[in-house]
């Protein structure tokens, strides 16, 4: 394949780690050719983007974020699955894109002359501009307003001289370069390990350890809430448009997100402005996920159980993952949790099963996820015969929701209709019919009605949660 060569020069001005470097020029395969029609065929939408509190994180085992909620959105409007990658680092986000391992960036991207040169931005969604972070005074408290603003850098003249850490080759970097020959002087730029980002930075500052940094205005106004010792209200550059990125051969994508973003921003539901206000403007919101030892991004945690859940996947011998996946569905990793029906604690036990394995009191996490982890161990045993592996956890987790003898009924229907009995998409195209007369009541079915749904949800519903887990982990 004939290559291209294309250099990159990327100022960046966006969250986290893209702050860190720009992009070397690089050697980039010719851009395959897909778009809309291809992304609807395949049923997924390939989205590249980046962990931080303003994109796409977890909390309390939840995939969220501001782009990630957008990102569903869109591919509800269009008709597919979302699947999300994350780049190593912020510089792989638009090389990735142009040799197809993605559709579309969606990682808080500021629109850039030298990034519009090499990939097409839709309309943007958000603005934003660069702010100096600084601390307030220590006894910032007991201080009126203006006695505090006489102790803080409100003139960016006052940069002149002043010690000022940021990442080298950033857009922050480029920023200061360019305010120091606007102002006639030099700002003493002091250059931060790569190792670290953004709110790395921010945090530094609070905590005393730099005295100035720069950051985008809305990564500053996420962390000044669990940060209040720090100010950002002076700014340092104009407002910058944020802006999903797509190949320049895109042109059917580029005009579908076009249309979605306009009527998003300008509909009389302001389904936009809610998403928007749920990850920036709500304080107690914010501070809440943020300081929780449940935000992933910052402790690395799932839930309160996790060196339980690890302790019993073992035994169970699968990825403590993907058993997080199963419990945050069937409880939300609430030990007390009581279901409609009567399964109890965190695996959603029922007392029944819980007796045979000589398991009573479903309330305890640990004796939950023994009776939880026991049955799964049955299951195991019970659809051995179903190969791979990958195929046969299918059969087991819709077994654990909706009981096996309804996976069995439709495993007898699909074979009666000519499809693969030992195929989950077959299986559960019969589970669905289940809910109707005409299958319900086959002599093939034993077991009679099912909302066939719920399970083909569940399966689906843990299998995704699992593949975000995995990519945290990474």
């Amino acid at each position: 394949m004939k290559l291209i060569f294309i250099s990159i020069l990327i100022l960046f001005s966006c969250t986290h780690q893209e702050n860190k470097t720009h992009l070397a020029p690089k050697t980039v395969s010719k851009q395959p050719i897909v778009d809309l029609q291809h992304i609807k065929a395949k049923g997924k939408l390939v989205a590249l983007t980046r962990f931080n509190a303003n994109t796409y994180f977890l909390y309390k085992g939840v995939p969220m974020g501001y782009e990630y909620e957008m990102l569903k959105r869109f591919c509800d409007e269009i008709g597919v699955e979302l699947e999300i990658k994350v780049p190593k680092h912020w510089d792989d986000l638009i090389p990735m894109l142009l040799n197809g391992e993605g559709d579309i960036i969606a990682a808080n991207m500021t629109v850039t002359k030298d990034r519009a040169k090499v990939i097409r931005f839709a309309d943007h969604h958000t603005t934003t501009r660069q702010v100096l972070v600084q601390r307030k005074p220590q006894n910032w408290h007991r201080l009126k307003k203006h006695e505090i603003n006489a102790l803080l850098v409100r003139n960016q003249i006052d940069l002149l001289n002043k010690p000022v850490h940021i990442f080298k080759g950033s857009s922050y970097h480029q920023r200061l370069i360019h305010l120091s020959n606007e102002l006639g002087g030099d700002i003493d730029i002091q250059f931060l390990s790569d190792s670290l980002d953004t709110e790395d930075m921010i945090q530094m500052v609070s905590e005393n350890e730099i005295r100035y940094t720069i950051a985008d205005e809305n990564i500053a106004k996420v962390n000044k809430v669990i940060y209040p010792n720090i100010d950002i209200k002076t700014p340092v550059s104009f407002p910058q448009r944020i802006a999903w990125g797509v190949r320049p051969s895109s042109d059917s994508l580029y005009k579908a997100i076009n249309v979605w973003v306009k009527r998003m921003k300008h509909s009389k539901a302001p389904i936009y402005q809610i998403i928007y206000n749920k990850y920036y403007n709500n304080h107690k919101r914010i501070k809440r996920t943020l300081s929780s030892n449940l935000y992933y991004t910052r402790t690395g945690k799932i839930s309160s159980f996790d060196p339980l859940i690890k302790e019993y996947a073992t035994k169970l011998n699968w990825d403590w993952l993907l058993l997080a996946a199963q419990i945050r569905q069937e409880s939300g990793f609430n030990p007390k949790r009581t279901s409609w029906a009567g399964a109890k604690g965190l695996m959603q036990v029922m007392p029944k099963t819980a007796d045979s394995f000589g398991i009573t009191d479903l309330y305890n996490p640990k004796s939950n996820l023994r009776a939880g982890t026991e049955f799964l161990i049955w299951l195991e045993e019970y659809w051995k015969d179903i190969q791979p592996a990958s195929e046969r956890l299918k059969f087991i987790l819709a077994s654990y929701n909706v009981g096996q003898g309804h996976v069995q009924d439709a495993r007898r229907l699909a074979e009666k209709y000519g499809k693969n009995k030992n195929k989950w998409k077959d299986v559960s195209e019969y589970l669905i019919k289940k809910s109707k007369r005409k299958y319900f009541k086959d002599d093939v079915v034993f077991y009679g009605y099912c909302r066939g749904e719920e399970p083909y949800n569940y399966v689906k519903e843990i299998i995704e949660r699992y593949e975000h887990y995995k990519r945290f982990e990474s």
